[in-house]
């Protein structure tokens, strides 16, 4: 079956919607990854939940449970790719599939910092977190969607990667490195019906940007056309089209959500 026959299969059987389609989101415990999990389940997405913080898990998980959604979680550090391949061989084994993934889990490391005073420890955490962690997530959630001819992958890069954050010298080279790795597998599996794609926000206002020097948060804010963060909401509504079954034309991209601030 052609990538093209595959994408049309899926559209039809689905009526264009997530009907019947298994998730994971990292990171999905809180910020970001919290309010994706909560839109795909709305949709009416089996989510499976990784993090690594087993209170926001909790949490997250008895909040989606209340109000009827079909939510799972697992303890998973995506850093470690013995964890990362238990984690999604278990969700397959649950639900006999794995049509979405979202990679939101990730660290901002050192901020309003000089690359002089940055340690090799922290360089090196947010390099393994940010962009071993996106490897090995896509490399194992591809080797589950290729029997299917189908799948949706998406990973979370920055505007700091496009264009490079004073003081946020780790960071933004992990998130160029993250869109470096979309483009190269998306073109790998072009002929698959699998897309490999990612989302490059601003400043979006979440927990992790709450715990970053506010002065930091400013300069960063300031730099924003419109003049403020984004919102998980937004994001989440970008979200829901790269990884519906009607995104079947886009892989190998970095969509833009900052407000003006990206200018390509």
């Amino acid at each position: 079956m052609s990538a093209e026959q595959a994408a049309k299969r899926i559209r039809t059987d689905s009526g264009g919607s997530f009907t019947n389609q298994v998730a994971i989101v990292t990171g999905g415990a809180s910020g970001i990854g919290k309010g994706i999990v909560h839109m795909l389940a709305k949709e009416g997405v089996k989510v499976a939940i990784f993090d690594v913080v087993q209170p926001n898990i909790d949490s997250t998980v008895k909040e989606l449970k209340d109000i009827g959604h079909d939510i799972s979680a697992r303890l998973v550090d995506v850093a470690e790719e013995s964890s990362v391949q238990e984690g999604m061989q278990s969700v397959v084994d649950s639900y006999g599939r794995l049509d979405i993934v979202v990679n939101c889990a990730g660290i901002v490391g050192p901020n309003g910092v000089k690359t002089e005073d940055v340690t090799v420890q922290d360089f090196d955490h947010v390099y393994k977190v940010n962009v071993t962690g996106s490897f090995l997530v896509t490399k194992h959630a591809i080797k589950h969607m290729l029997p299917q001819n189908y799948g949706r992958i998406l990973l979370f890069a920055s505007v700091a990667g496009k264009e490079g954050n004073a003081g946020m010298m780790a960071y933004s080279t992990s998130k160029a490195a993250v869109i470096g790795l979309i483009k190269s597998v998306g073109k790998e599996y072009a002929e698959t019906g699998i897309t490999v794609n990612a989302v490059a926000p601003a400043v979006i206002r979440t927990p992790m940007v709450d715990g970053m020097k506010q002065e930091q948060v400013k300069r960063l804010t300031d730099k924003i056309p419109m003049k403020r963060c984004g919102t998980i909401d937004e994001i989440s509504s970008l979200v829901r089209f790269i990884v519906s079954p009607e995104s079947s034309f886009n892989t190998g991209y970095c969509f833009d959500m900052t407000g003006g601030r990206a200018t390509y």
